[in-house]
């Protein structure tokens, strides 16, 4: 396949049928990137709109064309792929970001996740996940190739098991009253809803800001939403 004019970033076939999955490829290697955008367009359900060689056309294309998915190389000249896919959640928000790169280093990997990426996909498992890694996607899910996978959960229990429990110090009724101190409730307020007295409520929360060492109201909302007890 001839290499692609990356500077027009010019439409494959625009009457493709809308209902399939559009992607948009940034790579920094043309033939890396007619590769994936063979491997793709095999499947009768995505379409490769168009291909970028950085991060920087990589914006360029989604504010034009808004793509459902746009699959990013990490290191590229110019920008990469992590920055893009940051930047991307503003300039087309409804465009996923996916990750398919030969690093699957944890650094990298979490930087990516960090970034709002959707999808990582190593390069060592393209032929076997690209496709579906694009489609589940697009279908609103977060995808990792299994070596990512392996990665993520590997470090998330090491981290789950280095750091102290103060979670699992806490009855079920603190962790009630933790959820509603987060969500702005005063004390009263708070005893009314739970049939107690505002004295006991008091008690709780000087006794949860104890354990957890946290010394403030707000050192206490920051830690409902670690915690999961409340959204952000």
């Amino acid at each position: 396949m001839p290499a692609m004019s990356t500077t027009d970033a010019c439409l494959r076939n625009p009457s493709q049928p809308t209902t399939k999955v559009s992607v948009v490829i940034a790579d920094d290697h043309a033939i890396v990137r007619q590769g994936i955008t063979s491997l793709l367009n095999a499947n009768q359900q995505i379409h490769v709109a168009a291909e970028a060689r950085d991060g920087k056309e990589l914006l360029q294309l989604a504010q034009r064309l808004r793509p459902q998915i746009a699959l990013l190389d990490i290191s590229m000249p110019g920008m990469n792929g992590v920055t893009a896919a940051m930047r991307l959640r503003k300039i087309s928000p409804h465009t996923r970001a996916m990750i398919l790169s030969m690093f699957c280093e944890r650094d990298v990997v979490i930087r990516a996740l960090q970034a709002g990426v959707h999808g990582y996909v190593t390069k060592q498992s393209i032929g076997t996940d690209l496709a579906q890694a694009v489609l589940a996607v697009a279908r609103g899910e977060f995808y990792l190739s299994a070596d990512v996978t392996s990665l993520v959960v590997s470090d998330y229990l090491s981290v789950i098991h280095s750091r102290p429990h103060h979670d699992t110090q806490l009855t079920l009724r603190e962790r009630e009253i933790l959820q509603l101190i987060a969500e702005g409730r005063t004390n009263k307020e708070i005893a009314k809803r739970l049939d107690t007295s505002v004295k006991t409520v008091d008690a709780h929360r000087t006794h949860m800001m104890k354990r957890l060492d946290i010394h403030d109201l707000a050192g206490l909302v920051k830690y409902a939403v670690r915690s999961g007890l409340i959204e952000a």
